[in-house]
């Protein structure tokens, strides 16, 4: 039987727990210590660190501080593990806390972090969704029922102090490019919010100073958003610190390829349950750059899909050159579009794209001057056919509108 090395209480503020950090520095000490073989379970916050709740009001959505996120389990030390080394994690399982049987998605508003297609749903919105076992089903966005394929959307390890500088110089450097874009072109180091773990006084106070923020995925893995990367995984983690610093969080209950709501997924509380070993050298070997992984050998099985295309013409009509976000973005409104017409409101298609389990494919991108993106939906999750038929849609779904929580909260 596993060990549980770090235990979170969600009664507990996350800010209260050491073994838990919501910045990347590679001072932050080891909340643990583990050896290669080790098998060991850690209990995660949803990412939010509980600040998210299962009621009938998007005003928390609309309210959070976007600063204080992720919360993640760790750091893990490996005895051995030396920078140049590959850490290989094995997780052998990962679940939701058995006190905490639900997640949300939500969108937030444009002048809050906004999310993929932020243009089309500036305000804060979110949806509740119960676990049934393995399925799970939500009050909010009814007709739907399908199987999770639970992952930790962030997991990584430690960087060394020039990887640290490297992400914070150019991403400060990119955000003065457009110092006023909303939402911003990236999120900079702020101390305020921060949470380093262990640390105290002095030390505590420059990491938090100087600490990458969680939010985008990093040379050393971070919030990479896989949803393929759950139960059976095995990562390949690039090492930059000695003993490796491993920490995970942002644990998802299911998620369409994108994450394109950007709190986006089904979010929860839970635990991972991994294994580590280590490939010394395995870097320079193998010349890695950004950690690789096999995919889980335990999915949903679903083998019916209806597929939508986008080209590079934004929705403006404007043409741009073989641009796979444009094209992305197409796919997913004309998907939105298309579930409009079975009842659902705009924004209950879009949290089916963000949650359920779709898949988003670059399906060219050499056919000057248009890329072509898909978005394959799952036809079996539906409780009624959505494929075209002759006699047209029937509105299966009766007051889409007001269904989906808080449309007026921005």
């Amino acid at each position: 039987m596993a060990d549980t090395l770090i235990k979170v209480d969600l009664a507990q503020s996350a800010y209260e727990n050491e073994k838990v950090h919501n910045r990347w520095h590679p001072d932050i000490p080891m909340a643990c210590w583990v050896n290669p073989g080790d098998e060991f379970i850690l209990e995660t916050y949803d990412w939010t660190g509980g600040f998210i709740k299962n009621n009938e009001s998007a005003d928390d959505v609309r309210d959070i501080d976007l600063s204080i996120v992720h919360f993640l389990s760790g750091p893990v030390g490996v005895h051995g593990v030396e920078p140049g080394d590959l850490l290989v994690v094995d997780l052998l399982d990962v679940g939701a806390r058995q006190e905490s049987q639900w997640g949300f998605n939500g969108f937030f508003s444009k002048q809050n972090g906004g999310g993929f297609l932020t243009d089309h749903f500036p305000q804060a919105q979110k949806s509740i969704w119960d676990f049934h076992g393995v399925y799970t089903t939500s009050r909010h966005v009814p007709g739907v029922q399908f199987a999770g394929l639970i992952h930790p959307g962030l997991i990584g390890c430690l960087p060394d102090p020039k990887l640290l500088q490297t992400w914070n110089e150019r991403e400060v450097g990119l955000i003065k490019t457009d110092p006023d874009r909303v939402p911003p072109l990236a999120n900079p180091p702020f101390a305020a919010t921060a949470h380093v773990g262990q640390l105290h006084g002095d030390a505590a106070r420059r990491a938090a100073a100087e600490g990458a923020r969680t939010v985008p995925p990093r040379e050393h893995g971070g919030n990479c958003d896989i949803k393929d990367l759950s139960r059976g995984s095995r990562v390949y983690f690039p090492v930059y610190v000695d003993g490796a610093g491993l920490s995970v969080g942002d644990l998802h209950f299911s998620q369409g390829d994108g994450e394109i709501t950007f709190c986006g997924a089904i979010e929860m509380a839970g635990w991972v349950h991994m294994r580590v070993n280590v490939i010394k050298g395995g870097m320079a070997k193998y010349g890695i750059r950004n950690p690789i992984f096999k995919p889980s050998p335990i999915t949903p099985t679903y083998n019916d899909y209806l597929i939508f295309e986008g080209i590079s013409v934004d929705e403006d009509g404007k043409q741009h050159y073989l641009d796979v976000n444009v094209a992305y973005r197409q796919a997913c409104l004309n998907a939105i579009e298309y579930l409009t017409k079975f009842g659902y409101s705009r924004a209950q298609a879009y949290a089916i794209l963000g949650t359920a389990p779709v898949q988003g494919h670059i399906s060219g991108v050499v056919d000057i001057p248009n890329s072509c993106a898909t978005l394959w939906i799952p036809t079996q999750i539906f409780d009624f056919d959505i494929r075209p038929q002759a006699n047209g849609p029937t509105a299966h779904i009766k007051g889409g509108a007001d269904v989906l929580l808080s449309p007026d909260v921005s």
